[in-house]
């Protein structure tokens, strides 16, 4: 299912989410954020002056979140020397990250947004459709963000194979 899944507990829809809201755009200041990770906090402020990637995957433990944390992990190096930090975020909680990061020796840091205020400000909160059922999920996004704190480009209905080799493409030819 590439991690597009129904929750145990579909989440209604309701029209005050679903109303035409305004998305965050290229070109616009990254909303700030403080979220929990495994290590502690972990803030935009955490990354100012640095180039960093934010991915938002729907669940630890899926098939394409799985691929998708192993990919990032992978090349975390390369992003590095490329001058970006990779952080992907999900509304597991931190305990569930560290199983998670353990489990497939993940590199990449990831953050919990558990009550989805991030998510929801980066506009990754989305009407989902499965066997003909709606309900709210996680939209598998990635927001490219500047050392300025500037959004520079956003990913959105990723598909992971070679995503990840596109968004480092896309981090070289910023900070080239």
């Amino acid at each position: 299912m590439d991690g597009n899944f129904l929750p145990r507990y579909p989440l209604p829809v309701s029209s005050d989410v679903t109303e035409d809201r305004k998305m965050l755009e290229e070109g616009q200041k990254a909303p700030p954020f403080t979220m929990d990770s495994e290590n502690g906090e972990v803030s935009l402020k955490d990354y100012a002056g640095k180039t960093l990637v934010l991915y938002f995957y729907p669940k630890d433990d899926t098939s394409g979140c799985t691929k998708e944390a192993i990919g990032f992990s992978e090349a975390l190096d390369e992003f590095r020397a490329a001058g970006a930090e990779v952080l992907g975020v999900s509304k597991d909680k931190p305990a569930k990250h560290a199983k998670f990061r353990e489990k497939h020796d993940l590199t990449v840091p990831l953050a919990s947004d558990e009550e989805g205020e991030v998510i929801e400000a980066y506009g990754s909160w989305v009407e989902k459709s499965m066997y003909g059922k709606k309900y709210m999920g996680i939209d598998r996004s990635t927001f490219l963000i500047d050392k300025g704190g500037v959004v520079r480009k956003i990913w959105r209905k990723v598909r992971v194979p070679k995503h990840v080799e596109t968004v480092l493409e896309e981090v070289r030819a910023l900070n080239a």
